[in-house]
């Protein structure tokens, strides 16, 4: 049976991933759940897994509502998390495997944002119809990444690269639609970057079709990211700094 991918976009810029196999799905960082447990009903599924990839309430906010309504879905999240996400019933830890839907997916320590995030990565053979494909919470945005609230510098670049090393093709499904105002950003410090002007056009004119801009990949987030572009720790440190001092014009 085919598997689909689809977005979800809830609260001001939070967008969930769901999973569809057959008449099953997994879905990813609930951060509500009425949107999520509507569309599921809708459209005639059963909710299998839920993915959580770190504990930030527009995460995990709706897994518990969504446990009413299906209390056998598993949860999966990281086990060194089990104090912030109680309701988790399969712990993992860095290079574990885990089964969703019939398919294995890979579980990579990205801890960074905060102590504990986790990414999952499955492969293109494990699932031709999705894969390759990264649900990556907010360690990696397009053309951004998450604040270090819990972790280091040093921490997000060792994350970031991990990621880096992915196939190009891997589809980036982050957890916010920030592309807009993150490549505003990244323009604005390389003004002659025509990799990094294209994309923003680009996405400028898919917003203002209401259109998401996620998934990226990784290739182009190789060329258009500057704080995977970063090449050391005391680089990305300084990005980081400046664009949590950065306000839009």
């Amino acid at each position: 049976m085919p598997s689909t991918l689809h977005a979800l976009p809830v609260l001001q810029d939070n967008v969930v991933w769901i999973w569809v196999r057959g008449d099953e799905a997994a879905v990813v960082d609930p951060a509500v759940a009425t949107p999520v447990r509507r569309w599921l009903i809708e459209r005639g599924l059963t909710l299998r897994v839920i993915l959580q990839t770190h504990h930030h309430a527009d995460h995990i906010g709706g897994t518990p509502d969504l446990l009413k309504q299906w209390p056998e879905a598993a949860v999966v999240a990281a086990a060194a998390d089990r104090a912030r996400i109680p309701f988790q019933t399969v712990s993992v830890g860095d290079q574990d495997q885990v089964t969703v839907l019939g398919r294995s997916l890979q579980v990579l320590d990205v801890a960074a944002h905060t102590s504990a995030h986790i990414a999952y990565v499955l492969a293109e053979q494990e699932d031709p119809d999705l894969g390759p494909l990264l649900f990556c919470g907010d360690t990696l945005f397009s053309a951004g990444c998450g604040r270090l609230f819990e972790g280091t510098a040093a921490d997000m670049h060792r994350a970031l690269q991990r990621l880096a090393a992915l196939p190009e093709a891997t589809r980036v499904c982050c957890a916010h639609e920030y592309t807009e105002a993150n490549l505003l950003w990244a323009s604005q410090q390389e003004p002659t970057d025509d990799a990094i002007s294209g994309r923003y056009r680009d996405v400028v004119a898919l917003r203002r079709r209401g259109e998401l801009s996620l998934p990226s990949s990784i290739g182009l987030e190789k060329r258009i990211n500057l704080f995977m572009r970063a090449e050391s720790a005391e680089q990305l440190e300084a990005l980081r700094v400046h664009k949590d001092h950065w306000r839009a014009a």
